[in-house]
């Protein structure tokens, strides 16, 4: 069968270097992605391949030109994430997806969802005030709840942040690392420091931080405390025991959302079975109060070989179920 040929003609000409990207670069992402042959000249772009490819492809051209005409212009890595969502899901409709946009520091701008999981992620901690995301690392899960937390801290829905995980690993060797508890802990919880400190300028970071309005902790100094007009994240909880997800979950005061994000497949403790993240899935689903986000390798937002490598080893063995 002889491929078909279209011709598109985008309206806007400024939006053209940013569908293209660097050198072209996104177009020739497109080609390897739908299987077609793109050539352009000024606005006017011609696809060459099967009939269901080009059909693909010039939705996602119009989608991505309605962004910018809503005054919704999406970065270079968004038109990447678009490409490949649009080519996994060809009904995708990336209005709904790129509208939730997270408002971060000024000089850092905004912060979008990289497909439906992800959108889905942040309309629920808009909706609820506890939500517990489950799956594979380099879904974005910690990043996108660090986003809502610090969106939340400076239009002053919150007044504070509470970012706490785990520190399974530093409970066996605290012994053997230098300094007091507070550098032994620190390694650990470097993670977080990453997050934040791509949404803020670094010393706005220190300044929360000596301020008290950021504060980042292991998860075993949480007990006994209640914690009010706070956004409140609980990263790797897969690693947080029963008794201890019991003791976080309940620490939830008033006027605060409370975040937690974890991959059952990547549990440090001794028994698999004692993580609170397995128990809860199934203790706290009657609840209708509390939602439950899944992600899969599908979600991956990092290197395409990080989605490949994860989908390798899922298939190596069986891991536990993440669905619903």
């Amino acid at each position: 069968m002889n491929p078909s040929t279209k011709q598109i003609v985008l309206e806007n000409n400024q939006v053209i270097p940013e569908i293209f990207g660097s050198q072209d670069l996104n177009l020739k992402l497109i080609e390897k992605k739908f299987n077609v042959r793109i050539t352009t000249r000024e606005n006017q772009i011609n696809i060459k391949g099967k009939p269901a490819s080009l059909e693909s492809v010039e939705n996602l051209f119009r989608q991505l030109e309605k962004l910018h005409a809503a005054d919704q212009p999406v970065e270079n890595g968004d038109v990447k994430f678009a490409i490949r969502l649009m080519a996994e899901n060809p009904q995708a409709d990336l209005k709904t997806i790129f509208s939730e946009r997270i408002a971060v520091s000024p000089k850092k701008g905004f912060i979008t969802p990289k497909g439906p999981s992800q959108h889905k992620f942040i309309q629920s901690i808009k909706a609820d005030d506890i939500v517990l995301s489950i799956g594979p690392a380099g879904t974005g899960k910690t990043f996108l709840a660090v986003a809502m937390a610090v969106e939340g801290l400076l239009k002053r829905r919150f007044k504070k942040i509470v970012l706490v995980r785990p520190a399974v690993e530093a409970g066996e060797k605290l012994g053997f690392l230098p300094g007091d508890i507070s550098e032994k802990i620190h390694p650990y919880l470097m993670p977080l420091y990453d997050a934040l400190n791509h949404m803020m300028e670094e010393n706005q970071v220190r300044h929360l931080i000596e301020d008290g309005a950021i504060e980042i902790a292991p998860l075993a100094y949480m007990r006994g405390r209640t914690l009010s007009d706070a956004f409140i994240i609980l990263d790797e909880a897969q690693n947080a025991t029963k008794e201890q997800m019991k003791m976080f979950l309940t620490r939830l005061g008033f006027r605060s959302k409370m975040v937690v994000t974890g991959d059952i497949t990547q549990i440090d403790l001794p028994h698999k079975n004692d993580s609170g993240l397995i128990q809860v899935k199934t203790l706290l689903k009657p609840v209708e109060e509390i939602q439950f986000v899944y992600f899969t390798e599908k979600d991956v937002v990092r290197h395409e070989l990080v989605k490949k490598i994860i989908k390798a080893y899922d298939q190596s063995y069986s891991k536990p179920e993440i669905s619903e």
